[in-house]
């Protein structure tokens, strides 16, 4: 096992890919695996469609990013961590924090009488990020995830999960007052009727109706029939007279406004550099965790991995995704929360075990922040592998270059918007049901009569409990809020803090070290945690 803490100048990104590289072949020929398919279906509409309308506030206030620059970013991303990266399990694209923090330096730079060339200024934030970005992975400063446990994973998750929800009611009332009556509702009634239909097909997936592979079959492609069908349901009857509003494309392979994809930010007015590196900084710190704890929780421990992460050298890695975006004036792309965990729940490989006695159920599957696809056969059968590849990734990203040409951008266009925010409300309700906060929250409430006896919960007082859960809320209500207003550029700050928070805070409150041990709990398996020196205990 590598020393807690590394000596030398880029000695864990060495690391990293010595432990690597010997498994590289493997990651291409363990793609010969059913699992990968419903992966690629699966993580290719949870991915590009959320980006796209994350990204929507940008296109219509700034008129400066278009979906060619989305689609674009999700494919750069997912070759570069496909191809090169020690983890390429993680889905990278663009996410929510990323378009608030691009909406937020929009806002601010652009409000004065002489402000800058909005891209050239993104471009040198995008530079200082991407320096920082090397000189953390030099140092081997990522060992500090050995301190990030459940506790922030979960409270960011839980922010993640709000943002989904948030983007959903936004996408509805963006066009409130310049749509007719009609094509509103319409949208309403496309965002329920795709909530509807996909939790029907994940319930479906989790009774004893049909024979196991077809409710493994609903599991695997329930939310793409759902959007499919709800998408088809715009154009029919008088759905279609409403003309509900659809995705704004634009031409193929063309960027925003026909301007030149090369971003000459380094002609930016040299006082704007300077003033462009405390948003840098930002920018960082959200990579820093927002990146890293979307590689931890792919990774996470209820997932039986065999192949070593890196995380020094994938964060290098993203310090060159950053550069690239702000040369092409793309919106930065990095981890995202919740594809990267489904992507790998969605690569499980499931198997009988002869359950103990003594261990009648994995305690495991109570911390678990993602579900397992298919719940019903989860006494008899069990994850015993993950296909581990990099197809699946790349495969997706290049769906997503796929989509820039000109017969598919059109039929991207035909996607109502409606069914956009029914897309971002059912994977906010997904993560919040699945996240420990939301499972403690409910455990408070359930009939303890009707709780099994091996519960964990059990050995914590209910008083322990709200406090805990309390912390978490108290850190997931500070981002939100901040998200709200014009100091939303700080939100990364807050985020970060969730790991201190931890760390010097909550031990210092009223828990016993086997409440803390049940509460909370290590992301990763020791094995993934090797790579950053390990988990710091409580």
């Amino acid at each position: 096992m590598r020393p807690p803490f590394l000596s030398g100048i880029g000695s864990g990104i060495i690391q990293d890919i010595r432990s690597r590289l010997p498994w590289y072949w493997s990651d291409w020929k363990d793609a010969y695996n059913y699992r990968v398919i419903p992966s690629i279906v699966l993580i290719f509409f949870a991915n590009v469609l959320p980006g796209i309308a994350f990204s929507l506030d940008l296109i219509e206030r700034t008129n400066q990013y278009g979906v060619s620059e989305v689609l674009l970013s999700s494919f750069m991303a997912s070759f570069i961590f496909s191809v090169f990266g020690a983890q390429p399990l993680c889905i990278a694209g663009v996410t929510g924090p990323i378009t608030v923090l691009s909406q937020t330096i929009y806002d601010i730079t652009q409000r004065g009488s002489n402000p800058p060339n909005y891209l050239h200024f993104v471009g040198w934030v995008y530079l200082w990020g991407a320096i920082l970005h090397w000189v953390t992975a030099a140092l081997n400063f990522c060992n500090f995830l050995k301190y990030v446990t459940l506790f922030s994973c979960d409270a960011f998750g839980f922010y993640a999960g709000w943002v989904y929800l948030q983007y959903g009611v936004q996408v509805i009332t963006r066009k409130f007052h310049s749509s007719s009556p009609a094509a509103y509702l319409t949208s309403i009634i496309l965002a329920l009727l795709m909530v509807a239909t996909s939790f029907l097909f994940q319930g479906l997936s989790k009774t004893t109706l049909f024979h196991r592979h077809v409710r493994r079959f609903f599991a695997d492609y329930g939310m793409p029939i759902s959007l499919v069908a709800t998408s088809g349901m715009a154009y029919w009857g008088r759905f279609n007279s409403a003309n509900p509003a659809t995705l704004p494309t634009g031409r193929a392979f063309t960027p925003a406004g026909g301007r030149e994809w090369l971003v000459r930010f380094w002609d930016l007015e040299g006082k704007w550099v300077g003033i462009a590196f405390p948003f840098g900084v930002m920018l960082w710190v959200l990579f820093f965790f927002d990146h890293n704890v979307s590689s931890l929780i792919a990774q996470g421990s209820q997932f039986p991995l065999r192949k070593p992460p890196g995380f020094h050298y994938d964060f290098f890695l993203l310090g060159i995704t950053t550069l690239i975006a702000g040369l092409l004036g793309l919106p930065a792309p990095n981890g995202l929360i919740p594809q990267a965990p489904i992507h790998t729940t969605s690569l499980l490989v499931m198997g009988r075990r002869a359950k103990s006695k003594d261990d009648p159920e994995d305690p495991d599957q109570t911390r678990t922040p993602s579900p397992e696809p298919d719940p019903l056969l989860a006494v008899r059968e069990v994850p015993i592998g993950v296909a581990e590849q990099r197809v699946s990734n790349l495969a997706q990203g290049s769906l997503c270059l796929v989509l820039l040409s000109g017969p598919f951008l059109h039929v991207l266009g035909l996607i109502p918007k409606g069914v956009l925010a029914g897309l971002f409300w059912y994977m906010g309700l997904d993560a919040l049901l699945w996240n420990s906060i939301t499972q403690k929250i409910l455990y408070l409430f359930r009939d303890r009569a009707l709780i099994p006896k091996n519960e964990r919960l059990h050995r914590v007082r209910k008083s322990r409990i709200v406090m805990f859960v309390s912390v978490q809320l108290v850190g997931f209500g500070a981002a939100f809020a901040i998200t709200q207003t014009i100091a939303a550029i700080g939100f990364p700050i807050l985020i970060f803090l969730l790991v201190p928070l931890r760390t010097l805070v909550v031990p210092r409150l009223p828990f016993t070290q086997e409440e803390l041990a049940v509460l909370d709990g290590p992301t990763a398996s020791p094995f993934t945690m090797e790579s950053v020196g390990g988990t710091h205990g409580s």
